[in-house]
């Protein structure tokens, strides 16, 4: 049951009427007539704007039209009183068996009350969180997690079919990061004293998953060149990070349906079919960009690049997919995941970023409608980054640091 949804049904009903008396001319568009609540809950219980909007159409005044409307409504049995306002809104107040019914149906309905099937039944993917596998979700992530899932429960409730995503992004060089810190903590578990250059992860939550890969391989890895151990190592600790991910979400009631490697776009073809996608509609070729904002031609080095027309889809700049020497720009794989969504058979997709990929938006959006034909809409919400304070003072949050509030402290306190 949705009131409003009923209440603008008499409205539109009560139009039509006027329409066959002859008090309102025939055919008006009524597509813009909307029933919402008034700015003041002193004025009523609803407000339609139909006379602001019919008036210029209909060559009426619009408190004309909205008198008329107010008469028509009285014989609706659901109306106690329609009152003119201002230039020509009418506020609506509801007879009490209204509100009696709407508990009435909310008793009955228990959960499901409001449940509706706006959406038709049409499939929606709403990725969000997505954090780098290389720790903790921390007090950001938090944000973006709880933004994200409401919003995929919201769309389930009004119909949709939703799958709630979190890509991982294990394809780049952070993890082989995260793989280097945790062979220290593995060399500390052998009794070696070990030093955190700059650019590892020095926290604390690495200690145990240092045990961990003592316990499963022992030794084997002591002594070794990192071309041994750096493969199996990164894989190790991506999983471990990925299951205390996994747990920190379950804190904070958040479960998701797909878990999507970015790793396993590489090596399978999979971004050279996406690539190829774009270029059979003649949308890559190979060219080289001009030099970014602030940047002078002395301190930029001219290099021809395999480019993608985004401009073509609303972007302000063609975009590079792979670089001068044949290696893919983090752009690609990206490409690569949306198409793979796209060949999922989504009919809306939702990516909820961090205010930091706002320069992001423009190009993943041509890069989604060039796949898809412009069938498939990417709808982009930008989470604000979180502000924290300590002792009153900003405090800086950094994994490589190992200074860091956590998801779960957050939900443990």
């Amino acid at each position: 049951m949705n009131l409003f949804s009923e209440i603008h049904g008499g409205v539109i009903a009560a139009l039509r009427a006027l329409e066959a008396e002859g008090t309102l001319p025939q055919g008006l568009d009524l597509s813009n007539v909307t029933v919402e609540p008034p700015r003041d809950p002193a004025h009523g219980d609803m407000a339609t704007n139909a006379a602001m909007v019919l008036a210029k159409p209909a060559g009426m005044k619009p408190r004309d039209i909205a008198q008329a409307l107010a008469d028509r409504l009285a014989a609706d049995p659901r109306v106690a009183r329609a009152e003119v306002a201002g230039p020509g809104f009418l506020n609506l107040r509801l007879a009490p068996a209204v509100w009696h019914g709407l508990l009435a149906a909310a008793l009955g309905e228990g959960r499901d009350f409001g449940r509706s099937a706006l959406g038709q039944g049409q499939s929606v993917n709403v990725e969000y969180v997505s954090a780098n596998p290389t720790g903790p979700l921390h007090v950001g992530h938090t944000r973006g997690a709880v933004f994200g899932d409401a919003l995929a429960s919201l769309l389930d409730f009004a119909g949709y079919v939703v799958t709630r995503e979190y890509y991982i992004n294990d394809g780049g060089a952070q993890v082989e990061v995260l793989a280097r810190s945790v062979y220290l903590r593995y060399l500390e578990a052998h009794g070696q004293e070990v030093a955190f250059e700059e650019g590892t992860y020095p926290g604390d939550y690495l200690i145990p998953v240092g045990a961990a890969l003592k316990d499963k391989v022992g030794d084997a890895y002591l002594g070794k060149p990192e071309a041994e151990w750096l493969a199996p190592v990164r894989d190790f600790a991506t999983e471990a990070m990925m299951d205390l991910i996994r747990e920190d979400l379950k804190a904070l009631g958040v479960a998701m349906d797909v878990f999507f490697s970015e790793k396993s776009l590489y090596g399978t073809g999979r971004i050279e079919a996406a690539l190829d996608s774009l270029r059979e509609k003649g949308l890559l070729y190979e060219g080289v960009l001009e030099p970014p904002k602030g940047k002078t031609p002395e301190d930029w080095e001219p290099r021809e690049q395999t480019l993608f027309r985004s401009t073509d889809y609303g972007d302000d700049v063609d975009r590079p997919v792979m670089k001068s020497d044949g290696s893919w720009t983090y752009f690609a794989p990206d490409i690569a995941y949306h198409f793979d969504k796209v060949e999922r058979g989504f009919d809306w997709l939702i990516d909820v970023f961090g205010a930091d990929h706002g320069g992001y938006v423009k190009r993943m959006k041509a890069a989604v409608a060039a796949l898809s034909g412009n069938r498939v809409p990417l709808d982009i919400r930008l989470m604000q980054l979180v502000r924290l304070y300590k002792g009153g003072e900003p405090f800086k949050m950094s994994k490589r640091a190992g200074t860091f509030v956590t998801l779960r402290d957050v939900v443990d306190e």
